[in-house]
């Protein structure tokens, strides 16, 4: 059976200050480190005048688990991307993606103690960054701390945590005339999906790992085999 993992419902921000320094959290949930990386990438530049963006993120890699992709190294540099195996991963749910960067803070004082607060409440497929406006006053390396994981707290607590499945996407093409059955199917399944209706008619769709088999051979059945799937 596929595992379940906890993530974050939806993006969201947290706000506030410490002796003048403005601190703001983003979280936003992700299904791969390429989104992950993205969204870090975007606060950068959004946030391009902080003195700080401070990034942390948990993303299940490789295997048939969520956010399933390939790795192409694993280390601990927190100047680069890189990730660590999660102690607890197994080979079907892949492992565990997790970076985090200082950015400029002490070392040990910001990327960390963000990452620290997903992995204490077990998060993943979710990236984080705390932007921060220096407001004069040196905080020292415990108030850092605090700061840093208070910021990334409040943002999770905004955003809401939510139980989910591994997925699979699946890519469905048809004709017209087996269009609207197949889109009863995903409908009846209450599957995420994408329409496209060009010269053949075609469907991205979200599919919980343990059900693509079944709902392939579904497909297969109800079309009598006049589906293209991927």
């Amino acid at each position: 059976m596929s595992r379940t993992y906890l993530t974050v419902a939806e993006p969201a921000t947290a706000e506030f200050v410490v002796q003048g320094s403005e601190f703001i959290g983003h979280v936003r949930p992700v299904d791969s480190v390429d989104a992950a990386e993205a969204f870090v990438d975007a606060v950068d530049e959004e946030y391009a005048d902080a003195t700080h963006n401070v990034p942390a993120y948990r993303v299940r890699v490789g295997g048939t688990g969520a956010g399933a992709g390939t790795d192409a190294g694993a280390g601990t540099d927190a100047n680069a991307r890189t990730g660590t195996d999660d102690a607890d991963a197994t080979a079907d749910s892949g492992f565990l993606r997790e970076y985090s960067s200082d950015d400029g803070e002490p070392s040990g004082s910001a990327g960390k103690p963000a990452l620290n607060v997903l992995a204490q409440q077990k998060i993943e497929n979710c990236a984080v960054v705390v932007t921060r406006y220096y407001g004069g006053t040196n905080l020292g390396v415990g108030g850092l701390v605090r700061a840093y994981s208070r910021a990334v707290k409040e943002a999770v607590e905004e955003a809401g945590i939510v139980e989910e499945r591994p997925h699979e996407t699946v890519s469905i093409g048809v004709e017209y005339d087996d269009s609207g059955t197949v889109r009863g199917i995903l409908e009846s399944e209450g599957y995420e999906f994408e329409a496209d209706y060009q010269a053949s008619v075609s469907f991205e769709v979200q599919v919980p790992l343990a059900e693509v088999d079944a709902f392939r051979d579904r497909l297969r059945s109800a079309t009598s085999g006049r589906v293209d799937l991927e």
